[in-house]
């Protein structure tokens, strides 16, 4: 995620200053941008231009010292975001704006420990975040909202879709919607319904198609709000509603089916499958760019 952050910025004309505490990591940013830019379509002259505004800082003092936005990517871990953000606060300016990239995690929760919770937001980039167009910006309790709205603004210059998110829930939108319809997925499978093919099958075949471009509150009001009401009538008290993980999971899980890297998880996998199925998530991203440049805003309101 990091690299992806760095190099959309850097493509937009900012200076940008990376920090991974792994050196290898690190030292793999110049690569990693060049090649995810040249996925994109860029020409050696544009990737030279972006890697010259990249600089590799050894430690988080350096990276942040003078900064004016600062946006961690840490692993999901709590207490390691609290402790990057108290490092942050010590040695970065006073009025540097904090952004967390968390996809679940309530920000309110990684900023509470700071002096300066004002300036604390959250954005969500998706993976790979210099495709996909979205960027949730998460207000807190705290959170000024004219900090809220300078990072709307950078983020808009920068070519994103970024998108207010007025309160801190864990998941924000996006995930919320994503794991309601994962939750359902796997229970379909676990009780016999369908098999995990079919499952990608139906979605890639029928309403994923026209996600992209008709919202499912603007799908609601295209097709009438009173067949929603009916339809929710005969459906909905039949979905899975459990507050915690499908047992199913962890039953995966103990079969060694962890996901596609270990050649099986709901579905079986072959070598090669993993880098094939990143290669075609990124040709289809990358025609949808070309499709709807700067995402799928419409006239009206947002998607």
């Amino acid at each position: 995620m990091g690299h992806g952050i760095a190099l959309t910025f850097a493509r937009a004309g900012h200076d940008v200053a990376v920090q991974d505490p792994v050196p290898q990591m690190l030292q793999s940013v110049p690569a990693r941008v060049a090649e995810s830019l040249a996925l994109l379509g860029a020409d050696r002259a544009e990737i030279d231009a972006a890697l010259a505004r990249i600089t590799l800082c050894p430690t988080l003092p350096k990276a942040v010292s003078q900064a004016d936005v600062v946006f961690e990517a840490a692993p999901e871990k709590l207490e390691l975001k609290q402790a990057i953000f108290a490092e942050i606060e010590a040695h970065a300016p006073t009025e540097v704006i904090l952004a967390s990239n968390t996809s679940v995690i309530q920000i309110s929760r990684i900023m509470c420990g700071l002096a300066s919770r004002h300036r604390g937001l959250g954005t969500h980039w998706w993976n790979p975040p210099h495709m996909i167009p979205l960027v949730e910006v998460v207000k807190t309790e705290w959170t000024d909202p004219a900090v809220a709205q300078d990072m709307v603004d950078l983020l808009e210059s920068a070519g994103k879709t970024p998108v207010m998110v007025e309160k801190d829930v864990p998941g924000f939108i996006g995930n919320r919607l994503q794991h309601a319809l994962w939750r359902e997925a796997v229970s379909l499978v676990e009780n016999g319904i369908c098999t995990a093919e079919a499952v990608d099958d139906v979605v890639k075949a029928s309403f994923g198609r026209r996600l992209a471009v008709l919202g499912p509150l603007e799908n609601a009001d295209f097709v009438g709000i009173e067949l929603i009401q009916d339809i929710h009538r005969q459906v909905l008290f039949d979905l899975d509603a459990r507050p915690g993980p499908s047992p199913y999971l962890q039953a995966l899980r103990d079969q060694g089916r962890t996901g596609m890297a270990a050649g099986a998880g709901f579905r079986r996998w072959e070598k090669g499958d993993l880098a094939a199925t990143k290669e075609r998530v990124a040709d289809h991203l990358r025609k949808l760019e070309a499709i709807l440049p700067g995402g799928s805003r419409q006239k009206g309101g947002e998607t």
